[in-house]
């Protein structure tokens, strides 16, 4: 009775140390996990990402702006080459692709074939649709992931800002017209991804 007991002891404390010795793994791996995802979350290519996000929807916005209560006469459609340029990959990728080409072969036909039943503001999405699916390998890939892309972007950027402040009279008015906080606001973050894609290339 004294042998069973002495193993039945020394079982349970044989499972003890496996089950602390689990745990402690865990607990490690758990660490791990919190510190790659900090890093990752920190890192730069974490903040590229996440200011082509901002600025994409930045260009969006502006360009359903101009078509509803903005109408200004400064190159808008310069916005549509910025979002082909600045859109992020997931997006990108899932436009380029089999629904892109539907949403860009109705647009076609919409604008052949019922151009009354064709609103004027449908023009500039059409359009960037239709760019990003025909638009070759080099401009889709190369250039837009490339030092070019992050230049053009930076100077479409620049050429929208210095004419919203020539056509609100100055830069002070630009910040208080109406609505000139949030169109200005937009087009500073146009700015924002290519700065920091400059400084991430060129670190």
């Amino acid at each position: 009775m004294g042998k069973l007991g002495f193993l039945a002891m020394k079982t349970d404390q044989l499972s003890d140390d496996l089950i602390n010795s689990d745990l402690r793994e865990l607990g490690a791996a758990a660490k791990n996990l919190a510190n790659h995802a900090f890093v990752l979350g920190s890192s730069l290519g974490f903040g590229t990402y996440f200011l082509k996000f901002l600025a994409s929807f930045a260009a969006i916005y502006l360009l359903i702006l101009d078509r509803t209560n903005w109408k200004t006469n400064m190159l808008t459609a310069l916005l549509v080459p910025y979002i082909f340029l600045s859109l992020p990959s997931v997006i990108f990728s899932f436009l380029r692709g089999e629904v892109g080409k539907w949403i860009a072969f109705i647009a076609v036909v919409l604008r052949l074939f019922f151009p009354r039943h064709f609103p004027d503001w449908l023009e500039m999405p059409g359009s960037l649709i239709i760019l990003l699916v025909v638009a070759p390998g080099f401009f889709a890939h190369t250039v837009r992931g490339g030092i070019l892309g992050v230049i053009v972007c930076l100077i479409i950027g620049c050429y929208l800002l210095q004419e919203h402040i020539r056509a609100s009279g100055g830069f002070r008015n630009s910040f208080t017209k109406s609505n000139g906080i949030s169109n200005t606001i937009g087009i500073v973050l146009l700015l924002v991804y290519p700065v920091w894609g400059l400084i991430v290339i060129l670190i």
